[in-house]
């Protein structure tokens, strides 16, 4: 069976178009092994994911502090130095997606898991993000990718059909509950291989 023309084309933002990590700061605060471990133990992606899903950095950096009163300040830095995790665009990606609008083929989304508090900040930095039509950011929604709310909230907030879209991502989950609901999705690893994964589907 013929494969649905795609007409839309849904980004991730992280680890797609966006270089963030909270390495760039924390590289800064502790030596290399502290700096794994503070990460891996304290400001764990799981706590971080939860101020993606809306939790207010507040609240979250408050818990912590209880939790690990020693560790207080760096705690804080998660939010009041957050700009330093953001190391910058990712350009080869960023380029592919100005081919994209350029050609005019597609209608360009994106959807991507980041706390309500600091995506203004992004917004600001990168000029790209005035190439999608319309821009879902988990934290203004209170739920978070892989949930499948998240999926509905941008197929019905812009009448886009599943079958007609294309998800890029680069968590493996996100593309699997993409799929789960009937939209084509790229599993995102580098640029080069995204290029060539578009030009197979006729986008490039």
């Amino acid at each position: 069976m013929e494969q649905p023309k795609i007409t839309t084309v849904i980004f991730d933002l992280g680890g797609v178009l966006v270089d963030w990590n909270p390495e760039y700061l924390y590289a800064k605060i502790f030596d290399e092994i502290k700096m794994k471990w503070f990460l891996r133990t304290i400001c764990t992606q799981a706590w971080n994911i939860e101020q993606d899903a809306g939790r207010s950095f507040e609240k979250g950096c408050s818990l912590l502090a209880r939790e690990y009163p020693e560790y207080s300040r760096e705690i804080w830095m998660f939010f009041e130095r957050w700009e330093e995790m953001l190391k910058g665009e990712i350009s080869d990606t960023v380029m592919i997606l100005k081919e994209l609008s350029n050609l005019n083929k597609v209608t360009l989304y994106a959807l991507t898991n980041w706390s309500a508090e600091t995506f203004p900040i992004a917004k600001q930095r990168f000029e790209f993000l005035k190439l999608f039509k319309g821009i879902v950011v988990s934290g203004e929604e209170n739920t978070r990718k892989p949930f499948s709310e998240i999926y509905e909230i941008i197929l019905e907030r812009y009448s886009l059909e599943p079958g007609h879209c294309l998800f890029i991502d680069d968590s493996r989950d996100n593309v699997s509950s993409a799929k789960s609901l009937g939209i084509n999705a790229l599993h995102f690893t580098n640029p080069d291989q995204l290029k060539q994964d578009l030009r197979k589907l006729r986008l490039l």
